[in-house]
């Protein structure tokens, strides 16, 4: 198979939105995370520590129809599942779900930062592991870092703590960075790394 540089340059640039939530900054899991991601190759192209506005997170979390039937719909779902009566209707549990999930990303700093890599969307979502802490393999860092679980967040009125957010597609990373950070702070830059995953130029010339 002869190499296709120009698709390859497309996918090496795939880039995601990922979000260190308040929680686990007031935790001090900073660089453990930021760690996590560099060990595994993905390069960090924008980075930034900021206190998230009710207008940025507003932003953030759409208030589309589809993500209201969308969301709404398994919200419901998951209370018939667990033999209870779902409080309200699927648009309404959706609204109150985005009302909690905006509380939770405003009540504190957050680290936003974009990385990019080959796969980067899918490789931090199953790096962050199950939406539910609970549910999430061991190893992830759901799982690793908190204890955290639907019923748990249920009871206490708050929206799950699972330590990060992550891009779920290349559409939604672009309006999320759009949000977070401005065009001439996502740099662009080649390291040692890069050279290694994506070319062959760091293969020895001369065998001994």
């Amino acid at each position: 198979m002869q190499p296709n540089k120009e698709a390859l340059d497309k996918l090496r640039h795939e880039r995601s939105l990922v979000l260190i939530k308040p929680d686990a900054v007031a935790r001090h899991l900073v660089g453990e995370l930021i760690t996590r991601f560099e060990r595994k190759g993905l390069k960090m192209i924008a980075l930034k520590m900021i206190w998230p506005t009710e207008e940025m997170t507003a932003k953030h979390y759409t208030d589309s129809d589809e993500w209201l039937l969308d969301t709404g719909t398994k919200t419901y779902n998951s209370y018939v599942e667990k033999g209870v009566t779902p409080p309200l209707e699927p648009r309404d549990l959706a609204r109150k779900v985005r009302e909690r999930l905006m509380e939770s990303l405003t009540a504190g700093p957050v680290v936003a930062m974009v990385l990019e890599g080959a796969h980067v969307i899918e490789i931090v979502r199953k790096m962050r592991g199950a939406t539910s802490p609970l549910g999430a393999e061991i190893g992830t860092i759901g799982f690793d870092y908190t204890m955290e679980s639907y019923q748990v967040s249920d009871m206490g009125g708050w929206a799950i703590k699972n330590i990060i957010h992550a891009s779920d597609s290349d559409q939604n990373a672009a309006r999320e960075i759009d949000i977070w950070f401005k065009p001439e702070e996502v740099l662009s830059y080649d390291t040692m790394i890069t050279e290694i995953a994506y070319t062959k130029n760091w293969y020895p010339k001369d065998k001994k």
